[in-house]
């Protein structure tokens, strides 16, 4: 697949984010996903994770700030902002509006997203008082 397809599925990525639309992901994200950052090992957990996500953030949204591709891998730098209105990993929603910053590289095989690597900023985690690296970890998904 082309560099500027890959792109085009990274965009498509964060448009179904924009729209909270987890049906989207169907068509751009493998089955065995792997989520480095919290150890997902399935779509359907990326999913679950956040579906959570999405509740407890209604107005989550992110701005690619820049984009870089090469080979099979697509790297982003972002921000992003949302109001916590429900529960999330056991924190009462608190109404505050966080930002947060990050770099993401998703790799893509045969034109859907396989893996990812996030490096974010601590501010979303600092502004709730929450560890995010340990989102949705269960047994289950971590790789041996």
């Amino acid at each position: 697949m082309s560099i500027e397809k890959n792109k085009v599925v990274i965009r498509k990525l964060y448009e179904a984010f924009d729209k909270q639309d987890l049906g989207l992901l169907d068509m751009l994200v493998a089955q065995d996903y792997f989520d480095h950052p919290r150890k997902f090992n399935s779509l359907q957990s990326y999913k679950q994770y956040l579906s959570v996500f999405f509740k407890s953030f209604p107005d989550s949204h992110e701005v690619i700030e820049d984009m870089i591709a090469e080979g099979d891998k697509v790297c982003i730098r972002l921000r992003g902002s949302a109001t916590h209105k429900g529960e999330f990993m056991g924190k009462a929603p608190t109404g505050k509006k966080i930002m947060w910053e990050a770099i993401s590289i998703w790799r893509i095989v045969d034109g859907k997203i396989k893996e990812m690597w996030s490096f974010a900023d601590q501010e979303f985690s600092k502004q709730l008082g929450i560890d995010i690296t340990q989102a949705g970890k269960t047994k289950h998904d971590q790789r041996e």
